[in-house]
């Protein structure tokens, strides 16, 4: 039996509305899910489990209709779906009027419930959010179900940490689930081989959610009851990837520009950017952050350089005045990253304000 685990696919979002690609983010969202169904639809799988979080928020009649025509394209798929802490489902949820098509089962209770599927002889176990958090333990209740029937089990759960379901993994070892789907983090990462992880977002909704994303693509022996394959498909149309670069005294805007720009280009230009300048520079370079940022998908772009002064050679030059006394009262040899900058933009205003009255 084949069968494909996704989950927090956030349809409805738009990761970065601030920034000039937000639109393209949704979109990116949207296009990918797409692409789970066509590689569903492809490798002839038998069962798609969706663990929570296919929507961002409360979906629109309008969402579920275009979700339910994806999966009407899957009739030879069994689709089981719950609800995650985003979507949860609330009294007034347009979920509770829908009608799926008939491949699809949506566990929709806040107590676990099932779904037998005789022609894979599979069980499937899950239940829904709700409310916003879920705090209580429930391992012991979650693992309860009936195990007497020899057959395919599955436990869908979503959450994983203190406020969403936090749950004892290696309690969860001991029961006889053939495959635990997990859901809620959005790092793809597998817990227990070939039994129980997450698949992640499909796509990175934010710049903390580096490294690849996609879904998890498995194969259960119906002879042994075990999954003998699980396998992690990349398919996210970007990543962000946060990146340092090096400066040094000679370094200039127009450098500066081409070591960004050359990095951009090696890794692609549909990827976002986090830039962390980092090195000493000139004391007379500013660098134009404003400039850089507007070429390329760049989210955020820090200058942490310093400004190389030779504090020794000024204090000797300034032993009697105010630069000489910032410098004495200032400088020592485990300075903080906040004392160095206090010292570094105090020198600089003070040899500002020297040069300016040396021009009067």
């Amino acid at each position: 039996m084949k069968f494909i685990h996704t989950a927090d696919i956030h349809w409805g979002m738009t990761p970065d509305s601030d920034k000039p690609w937000g639109k393209q983010r949704e979109q990116a969202i949207r296009l990918t899910f797409q692409r789970i169904i066509d590689d569903a639809r492809r490798s002839n799988a038998d069962l798609l489990l969706i663990s929570g979080d296919l929507f961002h928020r409360q979906p629109l009649a309008k969402d579920l209709k275009e979700i339910n025509y994806l999966f009407s394209t899957l009739p030879g798929t069994h689709i089981v779906i719950t609800a995650g802490n985003h979507d949860r489902i609330r009294s007034s949820s347009a979920l509770y009027n829908f009608t799926w098509c008939p491949n699809v089962k949506f566990l929709m209770d806040d107590q676990i419930s099932s779904v037998y599927f005789e022609d894979l002889d599979t069980e499937v176990f899950g239940f829904s959010y709700h409310t916003a958090e879920i705090t209580e333990p429930r391992t012991d209740y979650l693992t309860a179900a009936d195990h007497s029937k020899a057959r395919i089990r599955i436990l869908m759960l979503h959450g994983g940490d203190p406020k969403h379901l936090p749950f004892d993994r290696y309690a969860l070892e001991a029961t006889p689930y053939t495959y635990i789907a997990l859901g809620h983090i959005h790092k793809p990462q597998v817990i227990l081989e070939n039994r129980m992880a997450f698949p992640g977002s499909p796509e990175p909704i934010d710049m903390t959610e580096t490294g690849p994303h996609g879904y998890l693509a498995g194969e259960i022996d119906a002879a042994t009851g075990s999954v003998v394959s699980l396998e992690f498909k990349e398919i996210a149309q970007a990543q962000y990837i946060p990146l340092i670069i090096n400066v040094s005294p000679s370094t200039t805007n127009t450098e500066l520009f081409d070591l960004v720009s050359g990095e951009v280009q090696k890794r692609g230009t549909g990827n976002i950017y986090r830039f962390k300048i980092r090195g000493m520079r000139d004391p007379d370079t500013e660098f134009d952050l404003d400039y850089i940022s507007g070429q390329w998908n760049i989210i955020e772009i820090i200058d942490e350089s310093e400004p190389q002064y030779d504090f020794h050679a000024l204090f000797a030059e300034h032993p009697g005045d105010m630069i000489g006394f910032y410098i004495r009262a200032l400088m020592k040899d485990d300075m903080s990253p906040v004392e160095k900058k206090a010292l570094y933009y105090g020198i600089h205003a003070l040899l500002m304000t020297k040069d300016e009255r040396s021009q009067v």
